[in-house]
């Protein structure tokens, strides 16, 4: 009964996507003349396109000189307009050319689905307004981002704090942080918020209230050893950034030897944005296959998606001794039934110097038995060799790991277990 079942859902899925593929084909045909013309067409070198119309109540301008002369031209079927219901994330590969360096592939984010990007105006317009529609550029003038421009020497924290993950305990260290190393601007390396022009001024602070992703690859950049996807610039609501290779996921049923080696750098990485020299903790809120990609020469693995990141100020933890600062934090662990799911307090996060959250989020979505993703189960460290199995002690670990047993079992865990798969990757290797 139960394969007769199967069956006949297979039929249907069988059916549904010949359907889908029939309409398409026909949308295709209907649409010939279009068609053609948006794939001659470089919709990158147009400013509606960028939506550069809505500046500055948008990402940045620092690569509108590049977008507008033509050096970017999105890739294939990105061309296509009509496939754009599939795009929900709006994030589209490209050529980027350089007359000396020839052509690399870059990615392109509009930062949100279309949905998020109409609310982002629609909450200006609120803000100002009270109404859902307005002009958008006048409105600005009427919002807190306006009032914060003028001759405002500082970003502090009191004004911004709790606007976005990223600034939900912000220190001020943070703060100059954000605008020393601001790209959009000319004039980047100095702290001090009036040296920026009224526009950018404007735009960083949309940014870091509506998704402070970038603000993120700026500080924290991969130049500097962090984990983070390359900024390159943007222009209007488009952001670039650098082509890291496919997404972890597609490493799902790799080799053995290549998912140790991607499941010991997945631990580096949770141990580096939680301790480090600069005494910035920074927690992944979002973790999941999909936020990590691979460098296909390298094999390195980096987070190409940082909007869900809080950063915690551990000198100004200890300097201010909130109520049990010192007291090591476990993140309880949340047995749900859907995928990525993670359980965290924010406000503890941002209050405590010894947490366990990023490997915890890191073991319980993408490395134990707990971990799921597109109806698999198992995580990537799936099925190991018999020896491996028979041993038992990589089961022991991302067990204790994910959902520990013992108290503060989650830190030494994760530390035997980042030992542990480096000695593995070694035999492999």
């Amino acid at each position: 009964m139960l394969r007769l079942v199967s069956l006949k859902l297979g039929r249907l899925y069988r059916y549904v996507k010949l359907a889908v593929l029939g309409i398409l084909a026909a949308a295709l045909v209907l649409n010939s003349p279009s068609l053609l013309a948006s794939l001659q067409r470089n919709e990158l070198a147009e400013r509606r396109f960028l939506q550069l119309n809505k500046c500055p109540a948008c990402w940045g301008t620092s690569w509108c000189r590049k977008f507008l002369n033509g050096q970017l031209r999105l890739e294939s079927w990105g061309r296509l307009r009509l496939l754009d219901f599939l795009n929900v994330k709006n994030v589209y590969f490209a050529r980027y050319g350089e007359p000396r360096e020839g052509s690399r592939r870059v990615v392109l984010k509009r930062l949100g689905s279309a949905r998020e990007l109409a609310d982002i105006d629609a909450k200006i317009c609120r803000r100002a307004t009270g109404r859902g529609r307005c002009d958008l550029l006048q409105a600005l003038h009427a919002t807190e981002f306006a009032s914060i421009n003028g001759d405002v020497r500082l970003l502090t924290p009191d004004v911004v704090e709790g606007w976005s993950d990223l600034v939900h305990c912000p220190s001020q260290r943070l703060l100059d942080r954000l605008v020393r190393r601001y790209a959009e601007t000319k004039d980047s390396g100095s702290f001090l918020l009036r040296n920026l022009k009224e526009s950018e001024r404007m735009q960083l602070l949309i940014t870091l209230a509506f998704n402070p992703e970038p603000l993120v690859l700026q500080s924290f950049p991969s130049d500097e050893g962090w984990p983070f996807a390359k900024y390159l610039g943007a222009c209007g609501r488009m952001v670039a950034v650098n082509y890291v290779g496919e997404e972890l996921w597609s490493y799902y049923s790799a080799p053995w030897g290549k998912r140790v080696d991607l499941a010991w750098q997945l631990m580096e990485i949770a141990e580096q944005l939680t301790n480090n020299g600069f005494e910035f903790a920074l927690y992944l809120l979002d973790v999941s296959f999909d936020n990590f990609a691979v460098g296909p020469k390298d094999g390195k693995v980096i987070i190409v998606d940082a909007e869900n990141v809080l950063v915690a100020d551990k000198k100004l933890i200890k300097q201010n001794k909130p109520e049990n600062w010192d007291v090591w934090y476990e993140s309880k662990f949340d047995d749900c039934d859907k995928e990525a799911c993670l359980s965290f307090s924010k406000e503890i996060l941002c209050t405590r110097v010894t947490v366990d959250h990023n490997y915890y989020a890191i073991c319980q979505n993408l490395l134990s038995r707990h971990a799921t993703w597109h109806g698999t189960s198992g995580g990537l460290l799936h099925d190991p060799p018999a020896d491996i199995a028979k041993d038992g002690q990589l089961e022991a670990l991302l067990d204790e790991c994910a959902n520990p047993k013992k108290r503060y079992g989650r830190f030494q865990a994760a530390k035997e277990l980042r030992e542990y798969l480096g000695r593995l990757s070694n035999n492999v290797s």
